[in-house]
């Protein structure tokens, strides 16, 4: 077959004088490998590549890919010694310690080979003491470090493989690095020792061919760019470990995505870079908000799935690019695929983002976040695409200037790199990344293990349970208000329907006033739909000590309803879903999480976030037949409060003429027709949240308690008149009850809410 083949290309090429180019096909005579197996990704027509594959802890040798030339031969030549076999996979030289022992000392580290590090006298080991060679090609745990650290900056180091110059870490001092032998280099190669007492950029690594990044490793540094601001939206200093996609940003989020299907991608990669595409925009879009898209798939050609305008616009909705990128039939590729040209991807982004400024205008652009996520093998032909990246960051970066005047670099713009395929151009790709102090390319074998890659990048378990996260679903309203819970009191004589808030596995706030004397625990069932089944037993009632109803009966106040809070502890705990997740109380670090706010923030910080302004939107709940609806309403602040509290004198039962006898400063008041006609609380909505959403976090500040005239009973939006009013408990107010029961970290029957000090 291989003769007939080779004769047949030597008839087209002596054919070629008189009809012009022919392309020859490659044969697959001695193409096999030793221990492994082969694919092709077009057949043997030219183009096609021969990728070669081994089992796990191994790589192929010599070569890892072959590609077919148009005269029929592949490249690199096919060669009987050595043989194409699958070798044993090697790690870096880890003997380049400084100042101690690496043991034991060996010419060369492979699969399962163990070290052990040991400092010499006087100087200190930081990072892994122990460190074992992984089928990947790297070492496990941290680079080991033999310092006395007596500089400005810490000793940095040398990785594996790697050689390091520069040995002076005062402030400004640099160190320089490059790898040894037939390793390259990534991450920085060089790095500055700022004023703060960390080093620029990130630790370098050195890596063979083979080497490559595992989905954890990937999961830890892009992945935690979603779920650390999920966790801690803090933003650090541009000195620390990783900066993020901060998706709650004040202004607004873009992800272009770019999808390589040229001939050098086989498909099954093509495939996984879809499917991880699709998967990552339904992370995104389930936990926080759905940013705007622009997703292209690109070869020679650009075949957009989605355009950013079009998005942001609203013509495009998210469901519709999903189905177009399931829809996407990668057997069709080749009607429209030749050559690549990545750089006419990168030349679309740019079109895009300039779109987007002369859209919003240059002040508006400055708060627009651009992340750029290319999914190639970085074998491009047609132009290179370095240029265009320049003009990307020139654009971004020249239109988000401070006031101050500098350049906010680290802010606006990121471009990730998931270097796929066998045998990645790294060379060509590494330095189309954006991003110092950040890994942003990601060498990943063939795209394998989608899925765990995925439960890296948000892991559910993780941020399932972070209070006020919900999801924008208008056809399904408890996804909406997943803390919503339904009380229901049912004795021997009555059954009292309110409203709660779940705000801990298995704690529900609502008022105390819903729970009359007597009532048991069995005379309680909370409705709270967690899959596991919708109605929950109690365990327990816990009222504030200070609620009395009677208390200023003797001064004109028939019911007074200051400290009208109650915890009820359920039997179980809630089983944290999509369906069911707590909201956010004052005064928790997990409530300063959520406002973004420093670890060392106070309640009175939060307070002034969410309570600022003398006229507050804030929104509660109400349920009529089965649907949940959202009222809104405004607090009447500081100088606006007199004027609305007055009302309560015309509440039935309330005889005395000072409204502050009956409304202490513990609670918020709403209602009325001016300057905005609010809706009015109805009987059923009373323990309901009343609650403020912020950059979408969903944080109660106080409770529904009780109003000045009843104009609805079950419930429904209903609008205030012109001297209706509602009074809601303030929770900041009584943070100290909140804190005694959730912060209570002296039993072990569930796990305590963290409570800022003091």
């Amino acid at each position: 077959m291989g003769t007939s083949v080779r004769w047949s290309c030597f008839a087209a090429l002596f054919s070629l004088l008189f009809m012009g180019q022919v392309w020859c096909d490659c044969t697959e005579e001695n193409v096999g490998i030793e221990g492994g197996h082969y694919k092709l990704t077009r057949e043997q027509q030219p183009g096609s590549m021969l990728i070669y594959y081994c089992p796990e802890g191994y790589f192929p040798y010599p070569a890892l890919t072959r590609t077919c030339q148009k005269n029929g031969a592949w490249k690199p030549a096919l060669k009987r010694f050595p043989p194409q076999t699958c070798r044993l996979v090697e790690c870096p030289d880890p003997s380049v310690l400084e100042y101690g022992t690496v043991s034991p000392p060996q010419e060369r580290y492979f699969v399962d080979n163990e070290t052990t590090y040991e400092c010499d006298s006087g100087y200190t080991l930081r990072g892994s003491s122990r460190r074992v060679c992984l089928p990947n090609g790297k070492w496990s745990g941290s680079t080991p470090i033999c310092s006395r650290d007596t500089g400005h900056c810490a000793d940095p180091g040398i990785p594996a493989g790697a050689a390091r110059t520069g040995n002076l870490f005062e402030t400004g001092a640099m160190v320089n690095y490059s790898c040894n032998n037939e390793l390259f280099l990534v991450g920085s190669s060089e790095r500055t020792c700022l004023q703060s007492g960390e080093w620029s950029g990130i630790e370098p690594a050195c890596y063979f061919k083979h080497t490559y990044d595992s989905p954890l490793e990937v999961s830890r540094v892009f992945g935690s760019a979603i779920k650390h601001h999920l966790t801690n939206p803090e933003l650090v200093d541009d000195t620390q470990e990783g900066r993020r996609i901060k998706i709650s940003k004040t202004g607004k989020l873009n992800i272009y995505i770019a999808v390589d299907i040229s001939p050098s991608m086989d498909k099954q990669s093509i495939s996984e870079a879809i499917a991880l595409t699709l998967t990552l925009i339904e992370k995104i879009s389930s936990f926080v908000v759905t940013p705007n898209y622009e997703i292209i798939l690109f070869a020679r050609d650009v075949f957009e799935v989605v355009n950013i305008m079009d998005f942001r616009s609203g013509k495009i909705p998210l469901v519709t690019v999903m189905d177009k990128l399931r829809s996407f039939n990668i057997d069709d590729r080749d009607t429209f695929i030749k050559d690549t040209d990545l750089n006419f991807a990168f030349k679309t982004f740019l079109e895009r983002i300039t779109s987007v400024k002369q859209q919003v205008g240059d002040e508006a652009f400055k708060e627009e976040r651009h992340v750029l996520i290319f999914f190639t093998d970085g074998a491009y032909n047609m132009g290179e695409p370095a240029p265009t990246v320049q003009k990307i960051k020139n654009l971004v970066y020249t239109n988000s200037m401070t006031e101050g005047g500098t350049q906010s670099t680290e802010e606006n713009l990121d471009i990730y790199i998931f270097a796929t395929g066998v045998e990645p151009f790294d060379e060509d790709l590494q330095p189309l990344t954006v991003g110092d102090n950040d890994k942003h390319y990601f060498r990943i074998k063939d795209i394998r293990n989608v899925h765990e890659l995925l439960q890296g990048i948000i892991d559910d378990e993780e941020v399932m349970g972070l209070c006020g996260l919900h999801i924008e679903d208008d056809w399904n309203r408890r996804r909406m208000y997943p803390w919503a819970a339904f009380i229901f009191i049912m004795n021997e004589v009555t059954m009292t329907k309110c409203l709660g808030s779940l705000v801990s596995p298995q704690f529900v706030l609502t008022a105390a006033h819903c729970l009359t004397f007597g009532t048991l625990p069995e005379h309680i069932t909370v409705e709270i739909d967690d899959g596991a089944g919708k109605l929950k037993k109690v365990k327990t009632v816990i009222i504030h000590p200070s609620y009395n109803i009677n208390a200023r009966a003797a001064l004109g106040v028939r019911e007074y309803y200051d400290y009208d809070v109650a915890l009820i502890q359920l039997e179980t705990d809630i089983d944290i879903s999509y369906g069911a997740r707590p909201i956010c109380i004052p005064c928790t670090k997990e409530t300063s999480n959520a406002l973004q706010m420093a670890d060392n923030s106070t309640c009175a910080q939060q307070e002034q976030i969410l309570l600022r302004s003398q006229l507050e939107k804030l929104s509660f709940l109400t349920r009529k037949s089965k649907y949940i609806d959202k009222k809104e309403v405004h607090a009447k602040l500081g100088d606006n409060r007199n004027e609305c509290i007055r009302h309560a004198l015309q509440a039935e039962g309330i005889t005395t003429t000072d409204p502050r006898v009956a409304v202490s400063d513990n609670f918020l008041c709403t209602g009325g027709q001016t300057p905005y006609r609010d809706h009015i609380a109805c009987a059923g909505d009373r323990g309901g949240a009343v609650f403020k959403e912020y950059k979408h976090r969903t944080i109660q500040v106080a409770l529904v308690s009780w109003g000045n005239k009843l104009l609805c009973l079950r419930g429904g939006l209903v609008e205030s008149d012109q001297s209706s009013r509602d009074f809601h408990i303030n929770l900041f107010r009584v943070v100290p009850f909140l804190k005694s029961v959730l912060g209570n970290d002296t039993q072990d029957e569930y796990a305590p809410l963290r409570f800022l000090d003091g």
